[in-house]
């Protein structure tokens, strides 16, 4: 078996991926002209700003009790994913993408954590139960369009990384975890599946970062189409590309951290980053 070159394949499976979700949603977005506020501006942003977003971040956490959502929901449904895959199915390979590939729809996931740190930034009564207020919002029609991207896109990394395993490994499934590391990390093979796997996740991690970055906080704060917000937040990131660079490395450097202790982790550092972006947004969008 072969695979095309990881980058080219991976940007011809995000576009046709990106003009399907635009027609499934074509359906039930709102009318252009529903959408009345304004373009909106992109901002310059510092690696400072990135580090008040964060601060701020952590702030709302302490502030709008947003562990027990992910408590409740996130983690959870991770877990059972990640038990019934490697357990239930015995499919090693797919352990690293799924956990890994949960950074793809955290922009989506985290939408309650936005509209909550939206409540405290205007003094509006707050209790974790406003997260899911989001789903009252008069934009939901196009954050659900966009999550369907991303939903997408999520489900095409899960097809690459299986993918770059048969074409490198093969396409039988390990018999267990210890074989299966075995193979990754002592054989040349299993070199080639980390090099190709990780350079293909980057290109699906950047187009993820490109079109959502701002887009979930800027849906939830103003009344704009999908295609509005996509535009905003790909404004920002061509007008401050190495400030985004280091946000996305210190998304992704959090997530890991957040994954090693069996997921546990995850409970603080997705709130602390799905508050920070938002706060993010406000500097980065005006």
């Amino acid at each position: 078996m072969t695979i095309r070159n990881p980058v080219e394949w991976s940007a011809e499976q995000v576009r046709l991926t990106f003009n399907a979700a635009r027609a499934v949603g074509a359906a039930f977005v709102p009318p252009r002209e529903a959408m009345s506020a304004p373009m909106p501006r992109a901002r310059h942003i510092t690696y400072g700003d990135l580090w008040d977003s964060l601060r701020r971040g952590m702030s709302d956490f302490g502030a709008c009790r947003s562990d027990i959502v992910f408590i409740c929901v996130v983690y959870p449904l991770a877990g059972l994913v990640l038990a019934r895959i490697a357990l239930g199915y015995g499919m090693w390979p797919l352990l690293f993408p799924l956990v890994s590939g949960f950074a793809l729809i955290g922009p989506f996931a985290a939408a309650g954590l936005y509209e909550m740190s939206r409540r405290r930034e205007q003094g509006l009564p707050l209790s974790w139960r406003d997260g899911f207020k989001v789903f009252a919002s008069p934009s939901l029609a196009p954050m659900l369009e966009l999550g369907l991207v991303l939903t997408l896109i999520f489900g095409l990394w899960l097809v690459a990384a299986m993918a770059i395993y048969a074409a490198t490994l093969g396409p039988q499934m390990p018999a267990s975890l210890a074989a299966f590391a075995d193979d990754v990390f002592t054989t040349p093979a299993g070199w080639a599946l980390i090099v190709f796997g990780v350079s293909v996740g980057a290109v699906f991690a950047v187009v993820v970062l490109t079109i959502s970055v701002v887009s979930f906080p800027l849906l939830i704060d103003r009344r704009v189409s999908m295609g509005t917000a996509v535009r905003a937040s790909m404004d920002v990131v061509l007008l401050n590309p190495m400030p985004m660079l280091a946000w996305g490395l210190i998304v992704a450097g959090a997530l890991l951290l957040g994954a090693l202790p069996g997921l546990i982790g995850l409970i603080v550092v997705m709130p602390v980053l799905g508050h920070a972006t938002w706060h993010l947004y406000r500097k980065a969008v005006r």
